[in-house]
């Protein structure tokens, strides 16, 4: 894994992105004293560890253990945000966030609008693992962002390191929107950066630029950050083609102007995602930006399906050198 770090002022300690993510909601509730959380087996930590401690630092009255029923849990977080708190749920495993699907798009996502701007739940934030971790079988390791893109009004995050998890998390919770946070769960231990441990937040729907180049842009995020750092790396040493690399971050919204600016640059795209091809989100994001450049850019869209490990393989190397040869856009999922 590549570790990346931001630059965050104040005093900082080693934190993995599990830790990070306590640091964050340790942050919150102090901060503010409406805010609850909850979730299935949230008291005593969670299944990951992520909540530890912060039920005996803020009582049982603000993290609280729920029955297990995912539109419950929603739907109580919404009812929680509508009276004026601030609302944290946790979803145990971003695969049984569909039987709150309902709540969160017909409801969460909709209230502002069918209430004429008189009500809203924007103090929502739902808290979900999701990706592939190497042993969680098929209800344990689905990627379902895509699923929430199609609906105005929620914005969807994915964090990519620990840094990244404390500051887009906190800027979850304070924003005026409901937000799902969706928390690759391969990446809770893996590398640990430099986490500050204060208050601090990172803009929502800003893309980053983690690596400049001039031949290729590849656009990701969450876990495939690391997978498109490692074969830019390789790319540069073997092939001698300089990569840049995006990490979206925030989803939906996403910052396309960010990207357009890139591929501008460099003439060529690949868009990588951990989730499914058909549907994904980067056919959107292939899209939006074919139409941007046409008719006067010589881009074609090409589409593949890999299997990488969290490390990539040479195939994804290869992959950049193929697509080098003629200017394209090619989506990997």
């Amino acid at each position: 894994m590549v570790s990346v770090s931001f630059s965050v002022g104040g005093p900082t300690e080693k934190m993995n992105l599990c830790q990070a993510v306590n640091s964050a909601l340790h942050v919150a509730m102090k901060a503010d004293d409406t805010a609850v959380l909850f979730g299935e087996d949230v008291a005593f930590g969670g299944v990951f560890r992520c909540s530890i401690g912060l039920r005996d630092k803020y009582g049982e009255d603000r993290v609280f253990n729920t029955p297990l029923c995912e539109q419950g849990i929603v739907g109580f977080g919404i009812g929680v945000a509508v009276g004026g708190s601030t609302a944290i749920a946790e979803i145990q495993f971003g695969d049984y966030i569909f039987p709150a699907y309902d709540q969160l798009v017909n409801e969460a996502a909709k209230y502002r609008y069918r209430s004429g701007g008189m009500f809203n739940c924007g103090a929502l934030t739902v808290r979900a693992t999701y990706g592939a971790v190497g042993h969680g079988g098929l209800y344990h390791s689905q990627s379902p962002e895509a699923h929430f893109t199609h609906t105005p009004g929620i914005k969807v995050v994915v964090p990519r390191g620990p840094v990244q998890a404390k500051g887009l998390l906190l800027s979850c919770i304070r924003d005026p929107n409901p937000c799902i946070f969706f928390e690759p769960k391969i990446l809770y231990r893996l590398a640990a950066e430099d986490v500050p441990t204060g208050d601090y937040t990172i803009p929502l729907s800003q893309a980053e630029v983690v690596v400049q180049g001039s031949d290729i842009t590849i656009v990701t995020w969450g876990t495939q950050v690391h997978v498109a750092l490692e074969a830019a790396q390789m790319a540069k040493e073997q092939l001698k083609v300089s990569v840049e690399v995006i990490d979206l971050a925030t989803i939906h919204p996403w910052d396309e102007e960010t990207v357009v600016k890139s591929v501008e640059k460099t003439g060529r795209l690949i868009v990588t995602h951990e989730a499914p091809i058909t549907s994904g989100f980067g056919a959107e994001i292939a899209a939006s930006v074919q139409v941007t450049f046409l008719p006067n850019f010589n881009l074609s869209i090409c589409f593949n399906i890999h299997v990488f490990e969290l490390l990539p393989v040479l195939s994804f190397c290869f992959t950049l050198r193929t697509h080098l040869r003629n200017n394209s856009l090619f989506i990997v999922g």
